[in-house]
């Protein structure tokens, strides 16, 4: 898949740059981290905001406590680390300005979509300034008979599908909801809030705020038929280094150079900003059902759902929810569900042909002991269902009042998914911690929802032990530590476990080629 990307290069080959770095000297920012007041450390001087507010208007610049707090922290339980200011751009040239701007001073650059990452991909770690890409919202370009549309990172999946309600195309529920997919912080967050890995959290249009179309691309629940065939296709970045911009706009397989779609998966905004994107989109299907169906033991379901995708099905969507997952969600979105492990599942076709899926589906669950099917045909009906689905991060925070919620995000063939379930449950049982299990489970991703008391540092060292042995345990199945939320603070020593000194280095050097002063979102992935 093409993407293109704005990437900054050397300030010598830029002089429209070297302009606005000569500007910046006059403002006195210089020298080197000369940003912070002498007062406190990370504290942004006065003549720096005002050389922000001279970017992007006063209005649009914030140093608040309020607006940074809200900024310095996401859904995750990493403590708040708020930014030195929080600004929001309107278009890619202020974009690639604040870039310039920052990088010449040595200020750390923190992207940011909606904050509904799990990993602490937004901590201002080292201070900075916050990119906020909320603003940056309009449809580019639709090419309705290349099946893509160029968009944003504003851009939300409901805005986005009410545009192409009359083009007979939309952009399905599957990873499209992560967290301003700038190759950033929420996991496929790179600069805006069409993501936002991503991360499985809240997800598009039924969450308190909502998620960007990129954002979907990483987010929960992800369409088992739409995701294996739609990566990410982040386009259009703004690169910190000097704030340039490159583009390698394509739509068609690529295979020129070496910047291939998956580069900006997965690293926290440490290597710039996406400040538009190409997405793939598909024909709205003739029908749509959903349906949920309950069974005996966390085996049967996931069993269930090994023999359906072997039958080839042909699947839109399937998620597990295990008993205690499901009894807070019917107690959050007041569903009437049978409190046992529970597949939803949704299938996308013709009449005709839904009624064979359908058929198909009953007969594959009942040889693994389903029961209480319920199907829903109405898009009422349909919404009602997802919705809970969607809202399953809140449901489960519901569980225990006031605590703060971590979610595990391992991700294991599919052959080895029972196995690995089925272990995991024994292990949430025995250990004494509060939490559930969901799973995108038509891809072999599925996240335990530990809800702990932050203040107790005995639970805090519990839940992290259990997410490092359950990241171990899905690497010696040949899977990953983390199938979406990415990397961001809380999982850099399973990161190195999985990929190996070299891997780990190779990532150093592009880090250090992209940005060399290591302003990008420090303290993250590496």
């Amino acid at each position: 898949m093409g993407w293109c990307g704005h990437l900054v290069t050397h300030l010598s080959a830029h002089p429209a740059m070297a302009s606005l770095l000569r500007a910046a000297a006059t403002w006195g920012l210089f020298p080197w981290r000369g940003y912070c007041s002498r007062g406190t450390q990370g504290e942004l001087s006065k003549g720096f905001v005002e050389a922000l507010k001279a970017v992007v208007g006063s209005p649009h610049v914030s140093t608040a406590a309020a607006d940074r707090e809200q900024h310095g922290h996401d859904e995750s339980m990493h403590r708040c680390q708020p930014p030195g200011a929080v600004v929001w751009p309107q278009n890619v040239e202020q974009v690639s300005r604040l870039a310039a701007l920052c990088y010449s001073q040595g200020v750390p650059i923190i992207p940011f979509g909606t904050g509904t990452g799990l990993e602490g991909g937004v901590c201002a770690v080292q201070g900075g300034v916050c990119i906020n890409l909320t603003h940056m919202d309009r449809i580019l370009k639709l090419d309705p008979e290349d099946f893509c549309v160029v968009v944003e990172p504003g851009v939300t999946r409901k805005t986005l599908n009410t545009y192409l309600r009359d083009s007979g195309l939309w952009f399905p529920v599957g990873r499209l909801e992560l967290e301003a997919l700038p190759w950033g912080p929420e996991g496929y967050q790179v600069a805006g809030p069409v993501p936002g890995h991503e991360g499985t959290p809240p997800s598009p249009g039924t969450c308190p705020r909502p998620h960007s179309a990129l954002q979907t691309q990483a987010q929960t629940p992800r369409s088992a038929a739409w995701w294996p065939r739609q990566p990410p296709a982040p386009m259009l970045c703004a690169m910190a280094r000097c704030g340039t911009t490159c583009s390698t706009w394509r739509w068609c397989c690529l295979a020129a150079g070496c910047f291939t779609p998956p580069a900006p998966a997965g690293t926290s905004g440490t290597l710039g900003l996406i400040t538009a994107a190409t997405l793939r989109l598909h024909p709205a299907p003739e029908a749509s059902v959903a349906a949920t169906c309950a069974f005996p033991s966390v085996q049967a379901a996931v069993d269930t759902t090994v023999h359906i995708l072997q039958a080839a099905l042909p699947l839109a969507r399937i998620e597990f929810l295990d008993e205690v997952m499901m009894d807070a969600c019917n107690r959050h979105s007041r569903l009437t569900c049978s409190v046992a492990p529970t597949l939803f599942l949704e299938f996308h076709g013709s009449e005709r042909a839904l009624a064979e899926q359908i058929e198909r589906a009953e007969e594959i669950s009942q040889h693994n002991g389903a029961s209480h099917f319920f199907w829903a045909k109405e898009a009422e009906e349909r919404s009602r269902l997802w919705a809970a689905r969607h809202n399953a991060w809140y449901a489960a925070l519901a569980l225990r009042p006031g605590c703060k919620g971590y979610s595990t995000d391992v991700c294991v063939p599919i052959s080895r998914l029972p196995e690995i379930l089925v272990q995991t449950k024994e292990d949430l049982k025995a250990s004494g911690l509060t939490g559930a299990i969901v799973g995108h489970v038509g891809d072999g991703n599925f996240h335990c929802i530990l809800l702990v008391d932050p203040e107790d540092a005995e639970e805090l060292r519990r839940v992290k032990a259990f997410g490092e042995h359950l990241g171990r345990r899905a690497l010696a199945l040949h899977g990953t530590c983390t199938g979406e939320h990415g990397i961001g603070l809380g999982k850099r020593q399973l990161l190195q476990e999985e990929v190996g000194a070299v891997g780990m280095e190779t990532m150093r050097q592009l880090k250090a080629t992209l940005d060399p002063r290591g302003l990008m979102n420090p303290g993250k992935v590496l």
